[in-house]
């Protein structure tokens, strides 16, 4: 196992990537941001589509908008505008990951959240069926598409698809769309190959979003007073954004390389060891931080989120020779280096790519 996982790993180090075009939808939101900026420095030609960017500051606008990338502003429910762009930029490789995002949103806007995130992945995977450049398409879903039975277990491919609340159920729903577009669109020898991408609570710099505990945490420690916590016992698989990127990328080079093996949902979630309660994420980044960062426990009201979630990431450990590297401490000391050296005038895009090929490294050559 060891020669093929080193192999595969150096999938994203091979040179693959130089020249090919590839189109990300969401490219403004902090994962597809990072994810533009990597492909970026593999040396693909990226062409963005998304909204404006969700919060501000933002990622995108500190790092990603500044060359490289072409970048179209539109919603990703504008099938016609979504199509013109696709087709203008003749990608061989589609991420998706344009989403509406967030739980709590979900309860205030559930027509919104639902169209975002089911409509808009039939919009991508219509308007991919009719390009002929595309020969692999990831589909960026959850950790929470799955039906969550709060048993302790972890979640493996093939458990059913579900959510309680409008956002979960909303990514099971284009879980759905996927699989069906791929057994009857994307089947055929010569077609794309279609894969789902499911991750876990990602954390990195650049996350500036409203009600995300990373950036709520950074926000109240610049503020100088405690974030206030509303769930503190809930368990979630925290990973470095860089994790599951690095397994999207070698997943959409082995569809492109064979479509038809790799078509399939695949788990990217972090250790064992990564999957903690959101307490003692806060308190390791307060004490990384320093400067008597502190929180408290909101007792709420607050609506209803899962208390317990786990990926088993076996098949994509034995199948593609992915793995993630950062053990949770470690990604945390990453997150908290990029704000505080960005808080103290870093340039964000150089950060952002240090980090990146900092990464890199880590993988073998």
């Amino acid at each position: 196992m060891g020669e093929r996982q080193s192999a595969v790993e150096n999938l994203v180090r091979s040179g693959f990537w130089a020249g090919r075009s590839v189109f990300v939808t969401g490219h403004t939101g902090f994962k597809g941001a990072w994810l533009a900026l990597w492909l970026t420095v593999l040396g693909a030609r990226v062409a963005g589509y998304a909204l404006k960017p969700p919060s501000s500051p933002s990622l995108w606008e500190m790092a990603g908008s500044l060359d490289g990338i072409s970048s179209t502003i539109a919603d990703i429910r504008d099938e016609h505008s979504l199509s013109e762009a696709i087709v203008r930029a003749e990608p061989e490789i589609i991420f998706h990951l344009a989403a509406q995002s967030l739980v709590r949103p979900s309860y205030a806007n559930p027509v919104e959240t639902y169209s975002t995130n089911v409509m808009g992945t039939v919009n991508v995977l219509q308007a991919a069926r009719h390009t002929p450049s595309v020969r692999a398409i990831v589909n960026v879903t959850s950790d929470k598409c799955y039906q969550n039975l709060e048993t302790g277990q972890a979640y493996r491919e093939e458990d059913p698809m579900g959510g309680r609340d409008p956002y979960s159920s909303s990514k099971g729903c284009a879980e759905l769309v996927t699989s069906a577009f791929r057994a009857s669109f994307f089947a055929e020898m010569g077609s794309p190959g279609l894969a789902s991408g499911r991750a876990g609570n990602v954390i990195g710099g650049g996350d500036w979003a409203d009600d995300r505990i990373v950036p709520d945490v950074v926000r109240a420690a610049l503020a100088g007073r405690p974030v206030r916590v509303r769930n503190p016992g809930a368990i979630r698989p925290w990973q470095h954004v860089l994790e599951p990127l690095s397994g999207y990328l070698v997943l959409a080079q082995r569809l492109h390389e064979s479509p038809r093996d790799y078509a399939e949902g695949w788990n990217f979630g972090p250790d064992e060891e990564g999957a903690v309660p959101v307490a003692e994420i806060v308190s390791t980044i307060a004490e990384l931080w320093g400067d008597s960062a502190t929180w408290e426990a909101d007792k709420g009201p607050h609506p209803h989120e899962a208390h317990f979630l786990r990926l088993d990431s076996t098949k994509a450990r034995s199948r593609l020779g992915w793995r993630p590297r950062l053990a949770i401490r470690t990604a945390l000391e990453w997150t908290v280096d990029w704000y505080k050296s960005q808080s103290q005038g870093r340039d964000a895009r150089m950060l952002t790519i240090a980090q990146i090929e900092r990464y890199m490294e880590l993988m073998p050559a």
